[in-house]
């Protein structure tokens, strides 16, 4: 049981907020997207020093925060809850990011003359075929999405196209267009898992 008396407003309007987007109301989200996205993303700007990756990093931030919304309990304000999830998902991406620069092939020729020579990390040709099939499989689930949802995925991730383009490509507000995206990729989590198990 909440206690009023122990939470500013702000709180208890995220507390009410995170209660109407748990309930499936996108513009709950929206609504958490806008007031929170700015301070995320100078975060992960700091983090990184690189701004794709601080829009790539702020945008799975709020998506892993989206997808366990349930777990969030007002103990915490929603902001320090949020935060923390930023920063351990940016600790996450840097310990990631320094094992893929220090990895490397391990296919050397011992016996080049002009050196060592280390192979390239392309894909295989077997993975070529994995990484076609998954695309091509998730084309197929994307069809079976709302049509406006179907289209936000294939306008940012087939046409690449940035959050401000698709803003005014469907003239919807950038924090919708955000939050629908997220929505969309929430309901094909479960058809990605349903159609591996089968």
């Amino acid at each position: 049981m909440v206690n009023k008396e122990q939470y500013s407003l702000n709180m208890l309007t995220d507390i009410e907020t995170v209660g109407h987007a748990i309930d499936g109301d996108e513009k709950a989200f929206s609504l958490l997207l806008e007031k929170y996205q700015d301070s995320i993303y100078y975060l992960m700007l700091k983090k990184t020093g690189n701004t794709k990756d601080a829009e790539d990093l702020t945008m799975e931030t709020f998506a892993k925060a989206f997808n366990n919304l349930e777990q969030y309990t007002p103990v915490y304000a929603f902001s320090t809850w949020l935060y923390k999830i930023a920063i351990n998902h940016s600790i996450d991406f840097a310990r990631k990011k320094k094992v893929r620069k220090v990895s490397y092939n391990s296919n050397v020729d011992f016996n080049d003359p002009e050196g060592l020579q280390i192979s390239s990390n392309t894909l295989s040709p077997e993975d070529q075929i994995i990484k076609a099939e998954k695309k091509e499989l998730i084309k197929d689930l994307v069809k079976k999405l709302k049509p406006r949802y179907a289209k936000l995925i294939e306008l940012r991730y087939y046409n690449e196209l940035s959050y401000e383009e698709i803003s005014q490509e469907l003239q919807l507000p950038m924090g919708s267009v955000k939050a629908q995206l997220f929505r969309a990729k929430e309901l094909l989590t479960p058809l990605f898992a349903e159609r591996k198990d089968q």
